[in-house]
This record gives structure tokens, sequence and C-alpha cells, in this order.
């Protein structure tokens, strides 16, 4: 009993695991019924059949026919997919551009007003969408970009978040590195651009990461900003869950979701270390 206890806590983390990776399971496995069986297993709950829901873990009679009609006969689909990637893609590297010169000033230089000014930009970070949902929609009017991608990509590109991750790491260069570069005659632009982006490339790629997740699944922003059905994003693509629909619903996620995992698996030491410098892991 005491050789089981010892080991709780990673009973406790596989318990866990299960628990948020069973979701996904079924989604990725859903994906592969048949209409028959979609009616057998969820036919109660989308009102069309009588009886208790049935969980299929596993597809009797596995068929792609669901993907074959997503990927091949769903022109939508690929609409969103790219509109997507014209509204995600400019907004993370707006936020490296204008992000990091704002990181690195409030790491590396003292003026007055650096902390009032440092707190509004923390204050702005957690707010969320709801509060600033008005503001921005009045702007955004005023400068006639409502109903575009730039609705989606100017507010995104002056998001203060990557600031607050880009600061840590920009804040955690050592002094002396910085002293003996003046000392060398290196001006405040060659020591930003020949010390602080080497040196601060973990936490720019690990706000990149994290602001790829976020916007890539928003569903928010455009549903406020954007009314016109063929600037909508991938987020905002899933058809009428029916019966005939389901499977398509859970391929549409399947396929969603591949994006992030990659560059959630390609850059997972840069978010760990993101993780660690923002001070979210002590």
């Amino acid at each position: 009993m005491k050789k089981y206890f010892k080991y709780w806590h990673y009973i406790l983390i596989f318990i866990i695991g299960v628990v948020m990776v069973f979701p996904l399971f079924l989604m990725f496995t859903n994906s592969f019924l048949g209409v028959q069986e979609i009616k057998e297993a969820y036919g109660a709950v989308l009102g069309e059949d009588i009886g208790n829901v049935a969980i299929r873990l596993v597809p009797q009679y596995m068929t792609l026919r669901s993907y074959v009609e997503l990927l091949l006969d769903s022109p939508d689909f690929f609409v969103m997919f790219w509109n997507s990637c014209r509204q995600v893609f400019p907004i993370l590297a707006g936020q490296i551009l204008i992000g990091m010169p704002a990181a690195w000033a409030f790491a590396r230089f003292r003026f007055r007003g650096r902390r009032i000014l440092f707190f509004l930009y923390m204050l702005l970070m957690i707010m969320p969408f709801q509060v600033t949902m008005v503001s921005n929609y009045i702007v955004l009017s005023k400068l006639s970009l409502m109903d575009t991608h730039l609705a989606l990509i100017v507010p995104g590109i002056f998001s203060t978040f990557p600031v607050f991750i880009m600061e840590k790491f920009f804040k955690a260069i050592p002094e002396a590195v910085l002293d003996a570069a003046k000392v060398d005659g290196a001006g405040a632009l060659q020591i930003f651009m020949k010390i602080g982006l080497p040196l601060g490339i973990p936490g720019i790629m690990s706000s990149s990461i994290l602001c790829f997740l976020e916007y890539w699944n928003a569903i928010e922003a455009p549903m406020t900003f954007l009314k016109t059905k063929s600037k909508l994003p991938l987020s905002l693509y899933l058809p009428d869950i029916t019966t005939e629909q389901l499977s398509v619903s859970f391929t549409t996620s399947v396929v969603m979701m591949i994006p992030a995992i990659l560059i959630f698996a390609l850059g997972r030491d840069y978010l760990q270390q993101g993780i660690e410098a923002s001070g979210l892991k002590e």
C-alpha cells in the first residue's frame, strides 16, 4: 500500500491526462463513423431517435466518407482556411515588429512613467474581449475597416501579451554583456539588433506560438467584426449539426487542429521557456 501511495502523483497525472485526452480521442475516432452509426450513437441527442446515447470509441465500420466530403466537396472549407492564414500570419508578423521594440524599451530603458505604462499594458492584457469589444467596434467603424480582414489584423497587431512575454527574456540578458558592447562602441540600435534579438529568440518564438494558438481558434472577434461569409476564418466553419453532417463536424475539428498541433510540437521547447520566464510555472 505504501508503495502505491509513494507514486500517487504519477497516478493522479495519468488520470488527469486520460480525462484531457479522451475528448480528443473520441473526436478523432468519431470522424470515421458512417451515417448509420452516427444515428445509432447520437440520434437521441439530435432529436431524431428515441433512446440512450451510445458513445462509440471505435467505429464498427470505418469510413473516410466525411474526409472525402470535407476535403474534396467543400470549397467553403478551403476559403475559410486561407482566410485564417491571411488573418493570423500578418498578426504574428505585426506583433513581432511592434512588440519587440516595445518589450526592449520596457526591459532595458528607464524613463519617467515606465511603471505606469507597463501596468496599463498588463491591464489591457488581462481584460477579456467583451470589455474592449464596443470601443474596438467604434474605432474600426470610424476607420471603415469593419467587415475586412484588417478588422482582425489591426487590433491583433497591437496586442500587449507578446510584449509581456518578450520583456521577460530581454530583461534576463546580463547587464555585463550590454556594457561590454557599449565599451566596444556599439550604439543602442546595434545592441538591440546584434545582442537583444539573438538572445531574445526564445521569447519571440514562445509569444508567437501562444498568439498563433489564440488567433487560429478565435471565435468572438470574427463573429463581431466580420459579416460576409466569404471572409470568415476556419474557426467559424462548422456545418449544420445533423446526423448526416455530424461526422463532417468531427472531421473539421480534427483537420483544424492539425496546424495547431504541429506548431505546438515544433515549438514546445520555446513555449516551455516562455512559461518559465513569465513566472507562471513557479
